[in-house]
């Protein structure tokens, strides 16, 4: 049995559980997104190493890995918070490389763009569901934690397709479904509570980490996510569990 999402008597859910369960449109969700993205931006960094136990770095390291990338090619982080996976990717296609990180809450693409490196990677605010470039302009793309929060997961895989290369790699990093019962149970109490409650304390947003299990309680399991990279052209699909299954990476190529 998976703990039950605690509510307040005599109040309304919050915004941030709506949310996470798609209880809202499409643009009061997205409008949600991005305004929580943009409260947490000066404290994101330091709360995802908290509430992970700074296993996030680890997991990033080896999304970037499973692209590939080599010294030349251009490569997109879609999503891309703060720039951890633009800055690994920027690092992996020196020299000559270069990366583009796109992200639609402006406060995180400040954050991202204070630690610019050698002028090897571009940040910019624009919508995942409608990006900024022609088609086939990059080689490899990567997605961390950020698939599961735009408006149309689907739109958004399209829009990837679209702008990468023919034989191109896409690397996801996304929250999964863990198999084991007893590690499934003991992860939803943490993350009904000690995450919640860490979260809220470290970023000082109240519901931002109500959101967060939420969202990934009504996203999509390994097989899900492989179907949905199937059915927007994507080939070669494969994941590999990391920590149990908390987390999963999913490799995949344009035809």
């Amino acid at each position: 049995m998976s703990p039950r999402i605690p509510r307040r008597r005599g109040r309304p859910e919050s915004e941030g559980i709506r949310a996470g369960r798609r209880d809202l449109s499409l643009e009061e969700r997205a409008g949600y997104v991005r305004r929580m993205f943009s409260a947490v931006a000066p404290r994101y960094d330091l709360t995802n190493t908290v509430i992970s136990g700074g296993l996030h770095r680890l997991w990033k390291r080896e999304t970037v890995g499973a692209l590939g990338l080599r010294p030349g090619e251009r490569a997109l982080d879609l999503c891309c918070g703060t720039g951890d996976l633009a800055y690994l990717m920027a690092e992996a296609v020196a020299p000559g490389g270069r990366v583009a990180g796109v992200d639609f809450a402006e406060p995180m693409i400040a954050q991202a763009r204070r630690r610019t490196i050698g002028g090897r990677v571009a940040f910019l605010v624009a919508d995942a569901l409608a990006l900024p470039f022609s088609a086939s302009t990059f080689d490899a793309a990567a997605v961390g934690f950020g698939l599961r929060n735009v408006a149309d997961p689907g739109q958004a895989v399209g829009e990837i397709r679209r702008v990468l290369r023919p034989g191109a790699r896409l690397a996801l990093l996304e929250f999964a479904r863990v198999a084991n019962p007893v590690v499934r149970l003991l992860y939803d109490l943490y993350s009904f509570t000690g995450l919640a409650a860490l979260g809220r304390l470290v970023s000082g947003h109240p519901d931002a980490y109500t959101y967060l299990p939420v969202s990934v309680r009504h996203w999509l399991d390994q097989g899900g996510v492989v179907r949905l990279l199937q059915d927007r052209g994507f080939t070669n699909v494969t994941y590999r569990n990391l920590a149990g299954g908390i987390v999963a990476v999913y490799s995949a190529r344009t035809p």
